[in-house]
C-alpha cells in the first residue's frame, strides 16, 4: 500500500467512524423511544475526529484542520463532563452506604 493509499484509507476510516456515531445515536434513541446520546457516540467522535484531523493535516487543508480541531476539543470535553458526573454519582452512592 502506497503512502497516498494509506492516507486515503485513514480518511475513509475516520469518515466511517464519524458516520457510525450518527447511526449509533439514531438506533439507541429508537431503542429508548427518546433522543439520547450514548457515551460510545463521543468515543466514535474522538476516533473519527482524530483520524480526519490527521488526514486534513496530511492534505494541508486549513479549513478542515480548524474544523476537526474544534470538534476534537468538544468531544473530549463531553467525555470529561460525563466522567466527572459519574464520579459525583459514585461519590453520592458511597455516602449513602
Amino acid at each position: 500500500m502506497g503512502r497516498e493509499s494509506l492516507w486515503l484509507a485513514i480518511g475513509f476510516i475516520g469518515q466511517l467512524a464519524f458516520t457510525g456515531r450518527f447511526v449509533l445515536q439514531w438506533l439507541y434513541s429508537e431503542y429508548k423511544k427518546r433522543s439520547v446520546i450514548p457515551v460510545a457516540f463521543w468515543y466514535l467522535s474522538i476516533i473519527g475526529s482524530a483520524l480526519l484531523l490527521a488526514y486534513a493535516i496530511y492534505r494541508e487543508d486549513p479549513v478542515f484542520i480548524v474544523g476537526q480541531s474544534f470538534g476534537f476539543i468538544v468531544y473530549l470535553r463531553n467525555l470529561q463532563l460525563i466522567a466527572k458526573y459519574r464520579d459525583r454519582e459514585n461519590h453520592e452512592l458511597d455516602k449513602k452506604d
